[in-house]
């Protein structure tokens, strides 16, 4: 039987995990621990549910035994060579967007402010680049017309939890081809945005056509974050949706 680490965060990391957990013995592998971070409280009372190991970081993952296969979903940490190193067969990476199209964060955004017509979710092999290991699966579909960001994500979520279901019989027993994002590039861009950048997405400036400000605005409202602004008068001007005044 193979051996599992994950390493997650987030609500899509607790559906992940979820999932790993209640079809280990079906699928063939041993879930050996979880490691996670601050944005993972879920998770913890999750694993303590259900006696699974948890992780004190990464020194402590350093020390574990190695282990057949790592899976990272919204894992906040670069993981360095030696951290790679301690899956014997692969470790994989659930990146929430289309790849090479859009490495790194505010993919969403992005997406709606280029006008994209279509987004999609990734597995792809984890290397010492930033969602840059050669893709393994993924999940293409439309981006609805005059779509939010907040609809966005949760359109991402729901088929990423779908993608990875679907994917791990494949991961757990080999059946699976790496297919390295350079091939693709004379079909798709690229590009690679930090997570700085939302800071100046969110700036508007009411020179530009309507047309730019609303799809600014549907670019970068999300609940529990600070909302796209003007500033008039050396303050910021806040754009909220009337259905959240």
């Amino acid at each position: 039987m193979k051996t599992v680490i994950f390493l997650g965060s987030k609500d899509i990391g607790l559906e992940c995990l979820k999932f790993l957990c209640e079809n280990q013995y079906k699928l063939g592998y041993e879930l050996k621990g979880v490691l996670t971070n601050t944005r993972g409280k879920k998770i913890i009372e999750y694993c303590k549910t259900r006696s699974v190991r948890l992780i004190n970081g990464l020194d402590e993952f350093i020390e574990m035994e190695s282990c057949d296969i790592v899976i990272s979903v919204q894992y906040h940490e670069i993981l360095k060579k030696e951290h790679i190193q301690k899956a014997k067969e692969i470790i994989v990476n659930l990146h929430m967007a289309p790849l090479p199209e859009y490495r790194g964060c505010n993919q969403y955004s992005f997406a709606i402010i280029n006008e994209d017509i279509e987004f999609g979710t990734t597995i792809h092999k984890l290397e010492e680049g930033i969602d840059s290991g050669p893709i393994i699966f993924e999940k293409r579909f439309p981006i609805p017309s005059d779509c939010w960001v907040e609809e966005l994500y949760q359109i991402t979520f729901d088929k990423s939890v779908k993608l990875f279901r679907e994917s791990m019989l494949s991961l757990i027993s080999n059946n699976y081809k790496l297919k390295p994002q350079n091939t693709f590039l004379d079909k798709r861009t690229t590009s690679f945005h930090l997570r700085k950048e939302i800071e100046g997405l969110k700036k508007i400036d009411l020179s530009w056509s309507k047309e730019k400000i609303e799809k600014q605005i549907r670019g970068t409202s999300m609940q529990g974050f600070e909302s796209p602004y003007t500033i008039i008068n050396n303050q910021k001007v806040h754009f909220v949706k009337e259905s959240e005044i």
